[in-house]
């Protein structure tokens, strides 16, 4: 397994996560996390996140280096869930709870909620317009969803963006709900 992605900042900083190869594993760049936790604030301490799509595991374990108290990983592909449950061992990330499940089940079914979701499913497939929806009742008060796709998302009746971004054909943001905006 050659494809590995370097924990930038916290408790883990500099450690290496490896992933599986695939086509739908794309591991949230360096500059870009830098970015999205400079906006979340470098210390999650205390903080309940939830990675929806986990795939390469690199930003909730990025939130889980930073302090976060629980990250729950949902990830649907075995041989993902297999490496993500490695890394998390390799690290001792007791805060880590892996879940095997497809994203739109668990949001559907799960009632927990969370201070901060990332939400970076397959661009082929699709999923935003059907998750977006599902989030509200999954987040905290001041909650914000972290979205990664091709292309920009507009702030609408449910959700602002708070902040932006874009790095060659990543398109990033954070959004609040517009009902707690």
């Amino acid at each position: 397994m050659r494809n590995k992605v370097r924990i930038i900042g916290g408790e883990w900083r500099s450690r290496i996560i490896t992933f599986p190869g695939g086509a739908d594993l794309r591991p949230t760049p360096d500059r870009i996390r830098e970015t999205v936790f400079n906006w979340l604030g470098q210390d999650l301490s205390g903080k309940a996140c939830l990675d929806l799509f986990a795939g390469s595991g690199a930003m909730g374990f990025e939130a889980a280096s930073r302090g976060a108290a629980q990250v729950l990983m949902v990830e649907l592909d075995p041989e993902v869930l297999k490496v993500l449950k490695a890394n998390s061992q390799k690290l001792g990330a007791m805060q880590i709870q892996l879940m095997s499940m497809d994203a739109l089940k668990f949001m559907e079914s799960d009632r927990r909620r969370f201070d901060v979701i990332f939400l970076d499913p397959p661009y082929r497939l699709g999923l935003l317009p059907k998750l977006l929806p599902l989030l509200p009742s999954h987040l905290t008060e001041d909650g914000l969803v972290y979205v990664e796709d091709d292309k920009f998302l507009g702030s609408g009746v449910d959700w602002l963006v708070w902040r932006k971004g874009q790095a060659g054909k990543v398109y990033y943001q954070l959004l609040k709900s517009a009902k707690n905006g």
